[in-house]
């Protein structure tokens, strides 16, 4: 397969921030075959973010493409407007269907945000998928799919705190500042910080956040 969407393009193309914004270049970009059916499950995407659920579902039952990394974009997207619309029961079987398509695809970064929306979607076992999630990370060799290592143990970080495990949380915090400094954003390292130190507030230690 040749025409597959470039990930460095389709991090350029997206503002989580402006969802509206990043349909637009969506729709704008050029593309053929698969590249194109990947950009249409990110126009859906974005769609959904910005409310138009219904737009978002006619562009995904719009897409034709028979290919495996486009069957788990769609699973993926499909599972993210049925968690947004309060609907986790639906959401759980399209995302462990897009776990298992995108590990038997090798296609390791969409395996784990599966994984991922799995810990968001299944709040009883947010704690094993997220775990499953890190494993997954751990076991990658690709470096955008590492960048996850910072949302998921973010995620988990914050599950143990309000748990009231607040040094397990502070693990997990500490594990996701190591990842954001080496693979994150200037923001992500900020919210790593601040994280840090509400959990050591929580313990009674030194609020300031290590610099």
């Amino acid at each position: 397969m040749t025409d597959r969407l470039d990930p460095a393009r389709l991090d350029e193309l997206w503002d989580f921030s402006n969802p509206a914004a990043s349909a637009q270049r969506f729709r704008d970009e050029k593309a053929e075959g698969t590249a194109r059916a990947e950009l249409q499950t990110q126009l859906a995407r974005a769609l959904g973010l910005a409310g138009d659920t219904s737009g978002a579902d006619a562009v995904l039952d719009a897409i034709t493409s028979g290919e495996p990394v486009v069957r788990i974009r769609v699973a993926l997207e499909r599972g993210r407007l049925f968690n947004s619309a309060g609907r986790p029961a639906e959401a759980l079987p399209v995302f462990s269907e897009a776990l298992d398509s995108a590990e038997a695809a090798g296609e390791d970064f969409l395996a784990v945000d599966a994984a991922h929306m799995l810990a968001i979607a299944d709040e009883e076992h947010s704690g094993e998928w997220a775990a499953r999630g890190i494993q997954m990370v751990a076991a990658s060799t690709d470096a955008r799919t590492k960048r996850w290592a910072i949302a998921l143990h973010n995620n988990l970080g914050w599950l143990h705190h309000d748990a009231g495990l607040f040094e397990e949380a502070l693990a997990e915090f500490e594990l996701a500042a190591e990842a954001a400094t080496t693979h994150g954003s200037a923001q992500q390292q900020q919210w790593a910080r601040e994280a840090i130190a509400e959990a050591l507030q929580s313990l009674g230690r030194s609020t300031a956040p290590p610099q």
